[in-house]
């Protein structure tokens, strides 16, 4: 590589491995002399089933901003988010329940009842279509929770096992394992699986090393250490053989090892997959990301959780049925998954990115299909955290009950101008969503 070669777009690349860089100011883009401004990404959090009816709420401003219990991990980032409330999604409201409040969330479309699938192109797969030939990777659809399969009051429970749609009848293909999801990201053939990613590309990395500047070799040598971290614990986790939620009763299998599995505890799972969602935007290896944390209607269960019970952890109910108790078990489950977005967003903070963070350069939607457990639609609880490169005004509150527009197509058309795509009609709405 000479130094008017590189571009923020060079690849690292090694036998098998094509492994995009990480933002660098030294790097100009191809053609110009200074470097360009980092992107703009964005990434959807879901959480099925709602939240607890009491804790869910934020009133104040800036670091005065006073939060519920559900989002207390988030206060060192009150005031670099956006707590919006009174939305809703019209077309949720029509059929059933779990199926039909979920399989629309990031579309606004009417769905197709009686087992049949039909939705939209949901808005982070409209972003990737508009930014495929920029990103190695168009998007990334991560979950912690496989697919459902059945019919749920006459609609297909594929609607709750999925957010992003890549087509009316195609819901974009989720990966739940992230071994596989890190492959994604970093190799050209998944099938070559028996060297590290980094020691592919050391050749050159090394080169790279001497031609940036020593703020960017600080900068790659911390994304370097990034991608070793989640590899070790890859395989350590893969080597352990430890599965979600419960402990086999042979210490060692008797049987010859089956196909690979979900290789972790819940706590563990949402943990890679929040760091595998890092390492995808600040490699720019892409800019759009949703994690669903669990399906709507979700059978996750929670060991790690201590219950308020005695001697026991949270796995004694499944998440939906808890969702139904609104007590103090299904509060700390609430915690649980917010603790995974404020996780992500500590990292990204802590990412510069010329005099910005990495945080600052994103929008991370939070949200869920309804409010509470108890099917409630009527508005939807979502929160905002990054400040879309620069375009937010954020640390506010923001009450959309009762004005004419308050609907969730009008906000990702908000979104998707921030990110570059302008549409004159997203979904059900051809509004903007005032103040974002």
């Amino acid at each position: 590589m000479t130094m008017n070669a590189l571009s923020r777009r060079t690849l690292l690349r090694g036998l098998g491995v094509s492994m995009a860089l990480p933002w660098l100011e030294s790097l100009p883009v191809f053609g110009q002399e200074r470097a360009a401004q980092p992107p703009v990404r964005f990434a959807c959090l879901f959480a099925g089933n709602g939240f607890h009816s009491r804790e869910w709420w934020a009133r104040g401003e800036g670091t005065r901003m006073e939060l519920g219990r559900v989002l207390e991990s988030l206060r060192p980032f009150r005031e670099k988010m956006l707590f919006l409330k009174g939305l809703y999604n019209a077309e949720a409201l029509i059929g059933g329940i779990h199926s039909c409040q979920t399989g629309n969330l990031l579309t606004g479309a009417h769905l197709a009842p009686g087992g049949e699938i039909r939705s939209g192109v949901s808005c982070d797969q409209v972003l990737a279509n508009r930014m495929r030939d920029q990103t190695r990777v168009p998007s990334l659809v991560l979950g912690c929770e496989p697919s459902i399969a059945a019919i749920h009051k006459n609609y297909s429970m594929i609607y709750s096992s999925h957010i992003s749609w890549s087509s009316a009848t195609t819901p974009t293909p989720l990966e739940v394992y992230p071994a596989l999801a890190f492959d994604r990201l970093f190799r050209d053939d998944a099938r070559r699986a028996d060297r590290s990613v980094l020691d592919a590309v050391m050749e050159d990395t090394r080169g790279l090393r001497n031609r940036v500047s020593r703020s960017d070799q600080r900068r790659l040598d911390e994304y370097l250490s990034s991608v070793r971290e989640v590899e070790q614990r890859i395989d350590r986790a893969g080597r352990a053989g430890r599965l979600q939620g419960w402990r086999p009763t042979l210490q060692r299998p008797n049987i010859p090892r089956p196909a690979d599995g979900i290789p972790q505890d819940i706590d563990q799972h949402m943990r890679l997959m929040c760091d595998i969602l890092v390492l995808a935007f600040q490699t720019d290896t892409t800019r759009v990301c949703t994690l669903k944390l669990n399906n709507d209607h979700s059978s996750l269960r929670f060991p790690n959780l201590r219950s308020e019970r005695p001697n026991q952890g949270i796995d004694y109910m499944i998440h939906h049925l808890l969702s139904h108790t609104n007590g103090a078990d299904w509060l700390k489950v609430n915690q649980f998954f917010t603790e995974q977005l404020a996780y992500i967003a500590g990292r990204l903070n802590r990412i510069q990115e010329g005099e910005r963070t990495l945080l600052d350069n994103s929008m991370i939607l939070y949200c869920s299909s309804m409010m509470t457990g108890g099917h409630d639609n009527n508005q939807l609880p979502v929160v905002m955290l990054g400040k879309g490169g620069g375009q937010f005004r954020t640390g506010r509150v923001l009450d959309y009950s009762g004005r004419p527009n308050r609907k969730m197509c009008s906000l990702y058309l908000s979104l998707m101008d921030k990110a570059g795509v302008r549409l004159e009609r997203f979904g059900d709405s051809n509004q903007r969503l005032a103040e974002i």
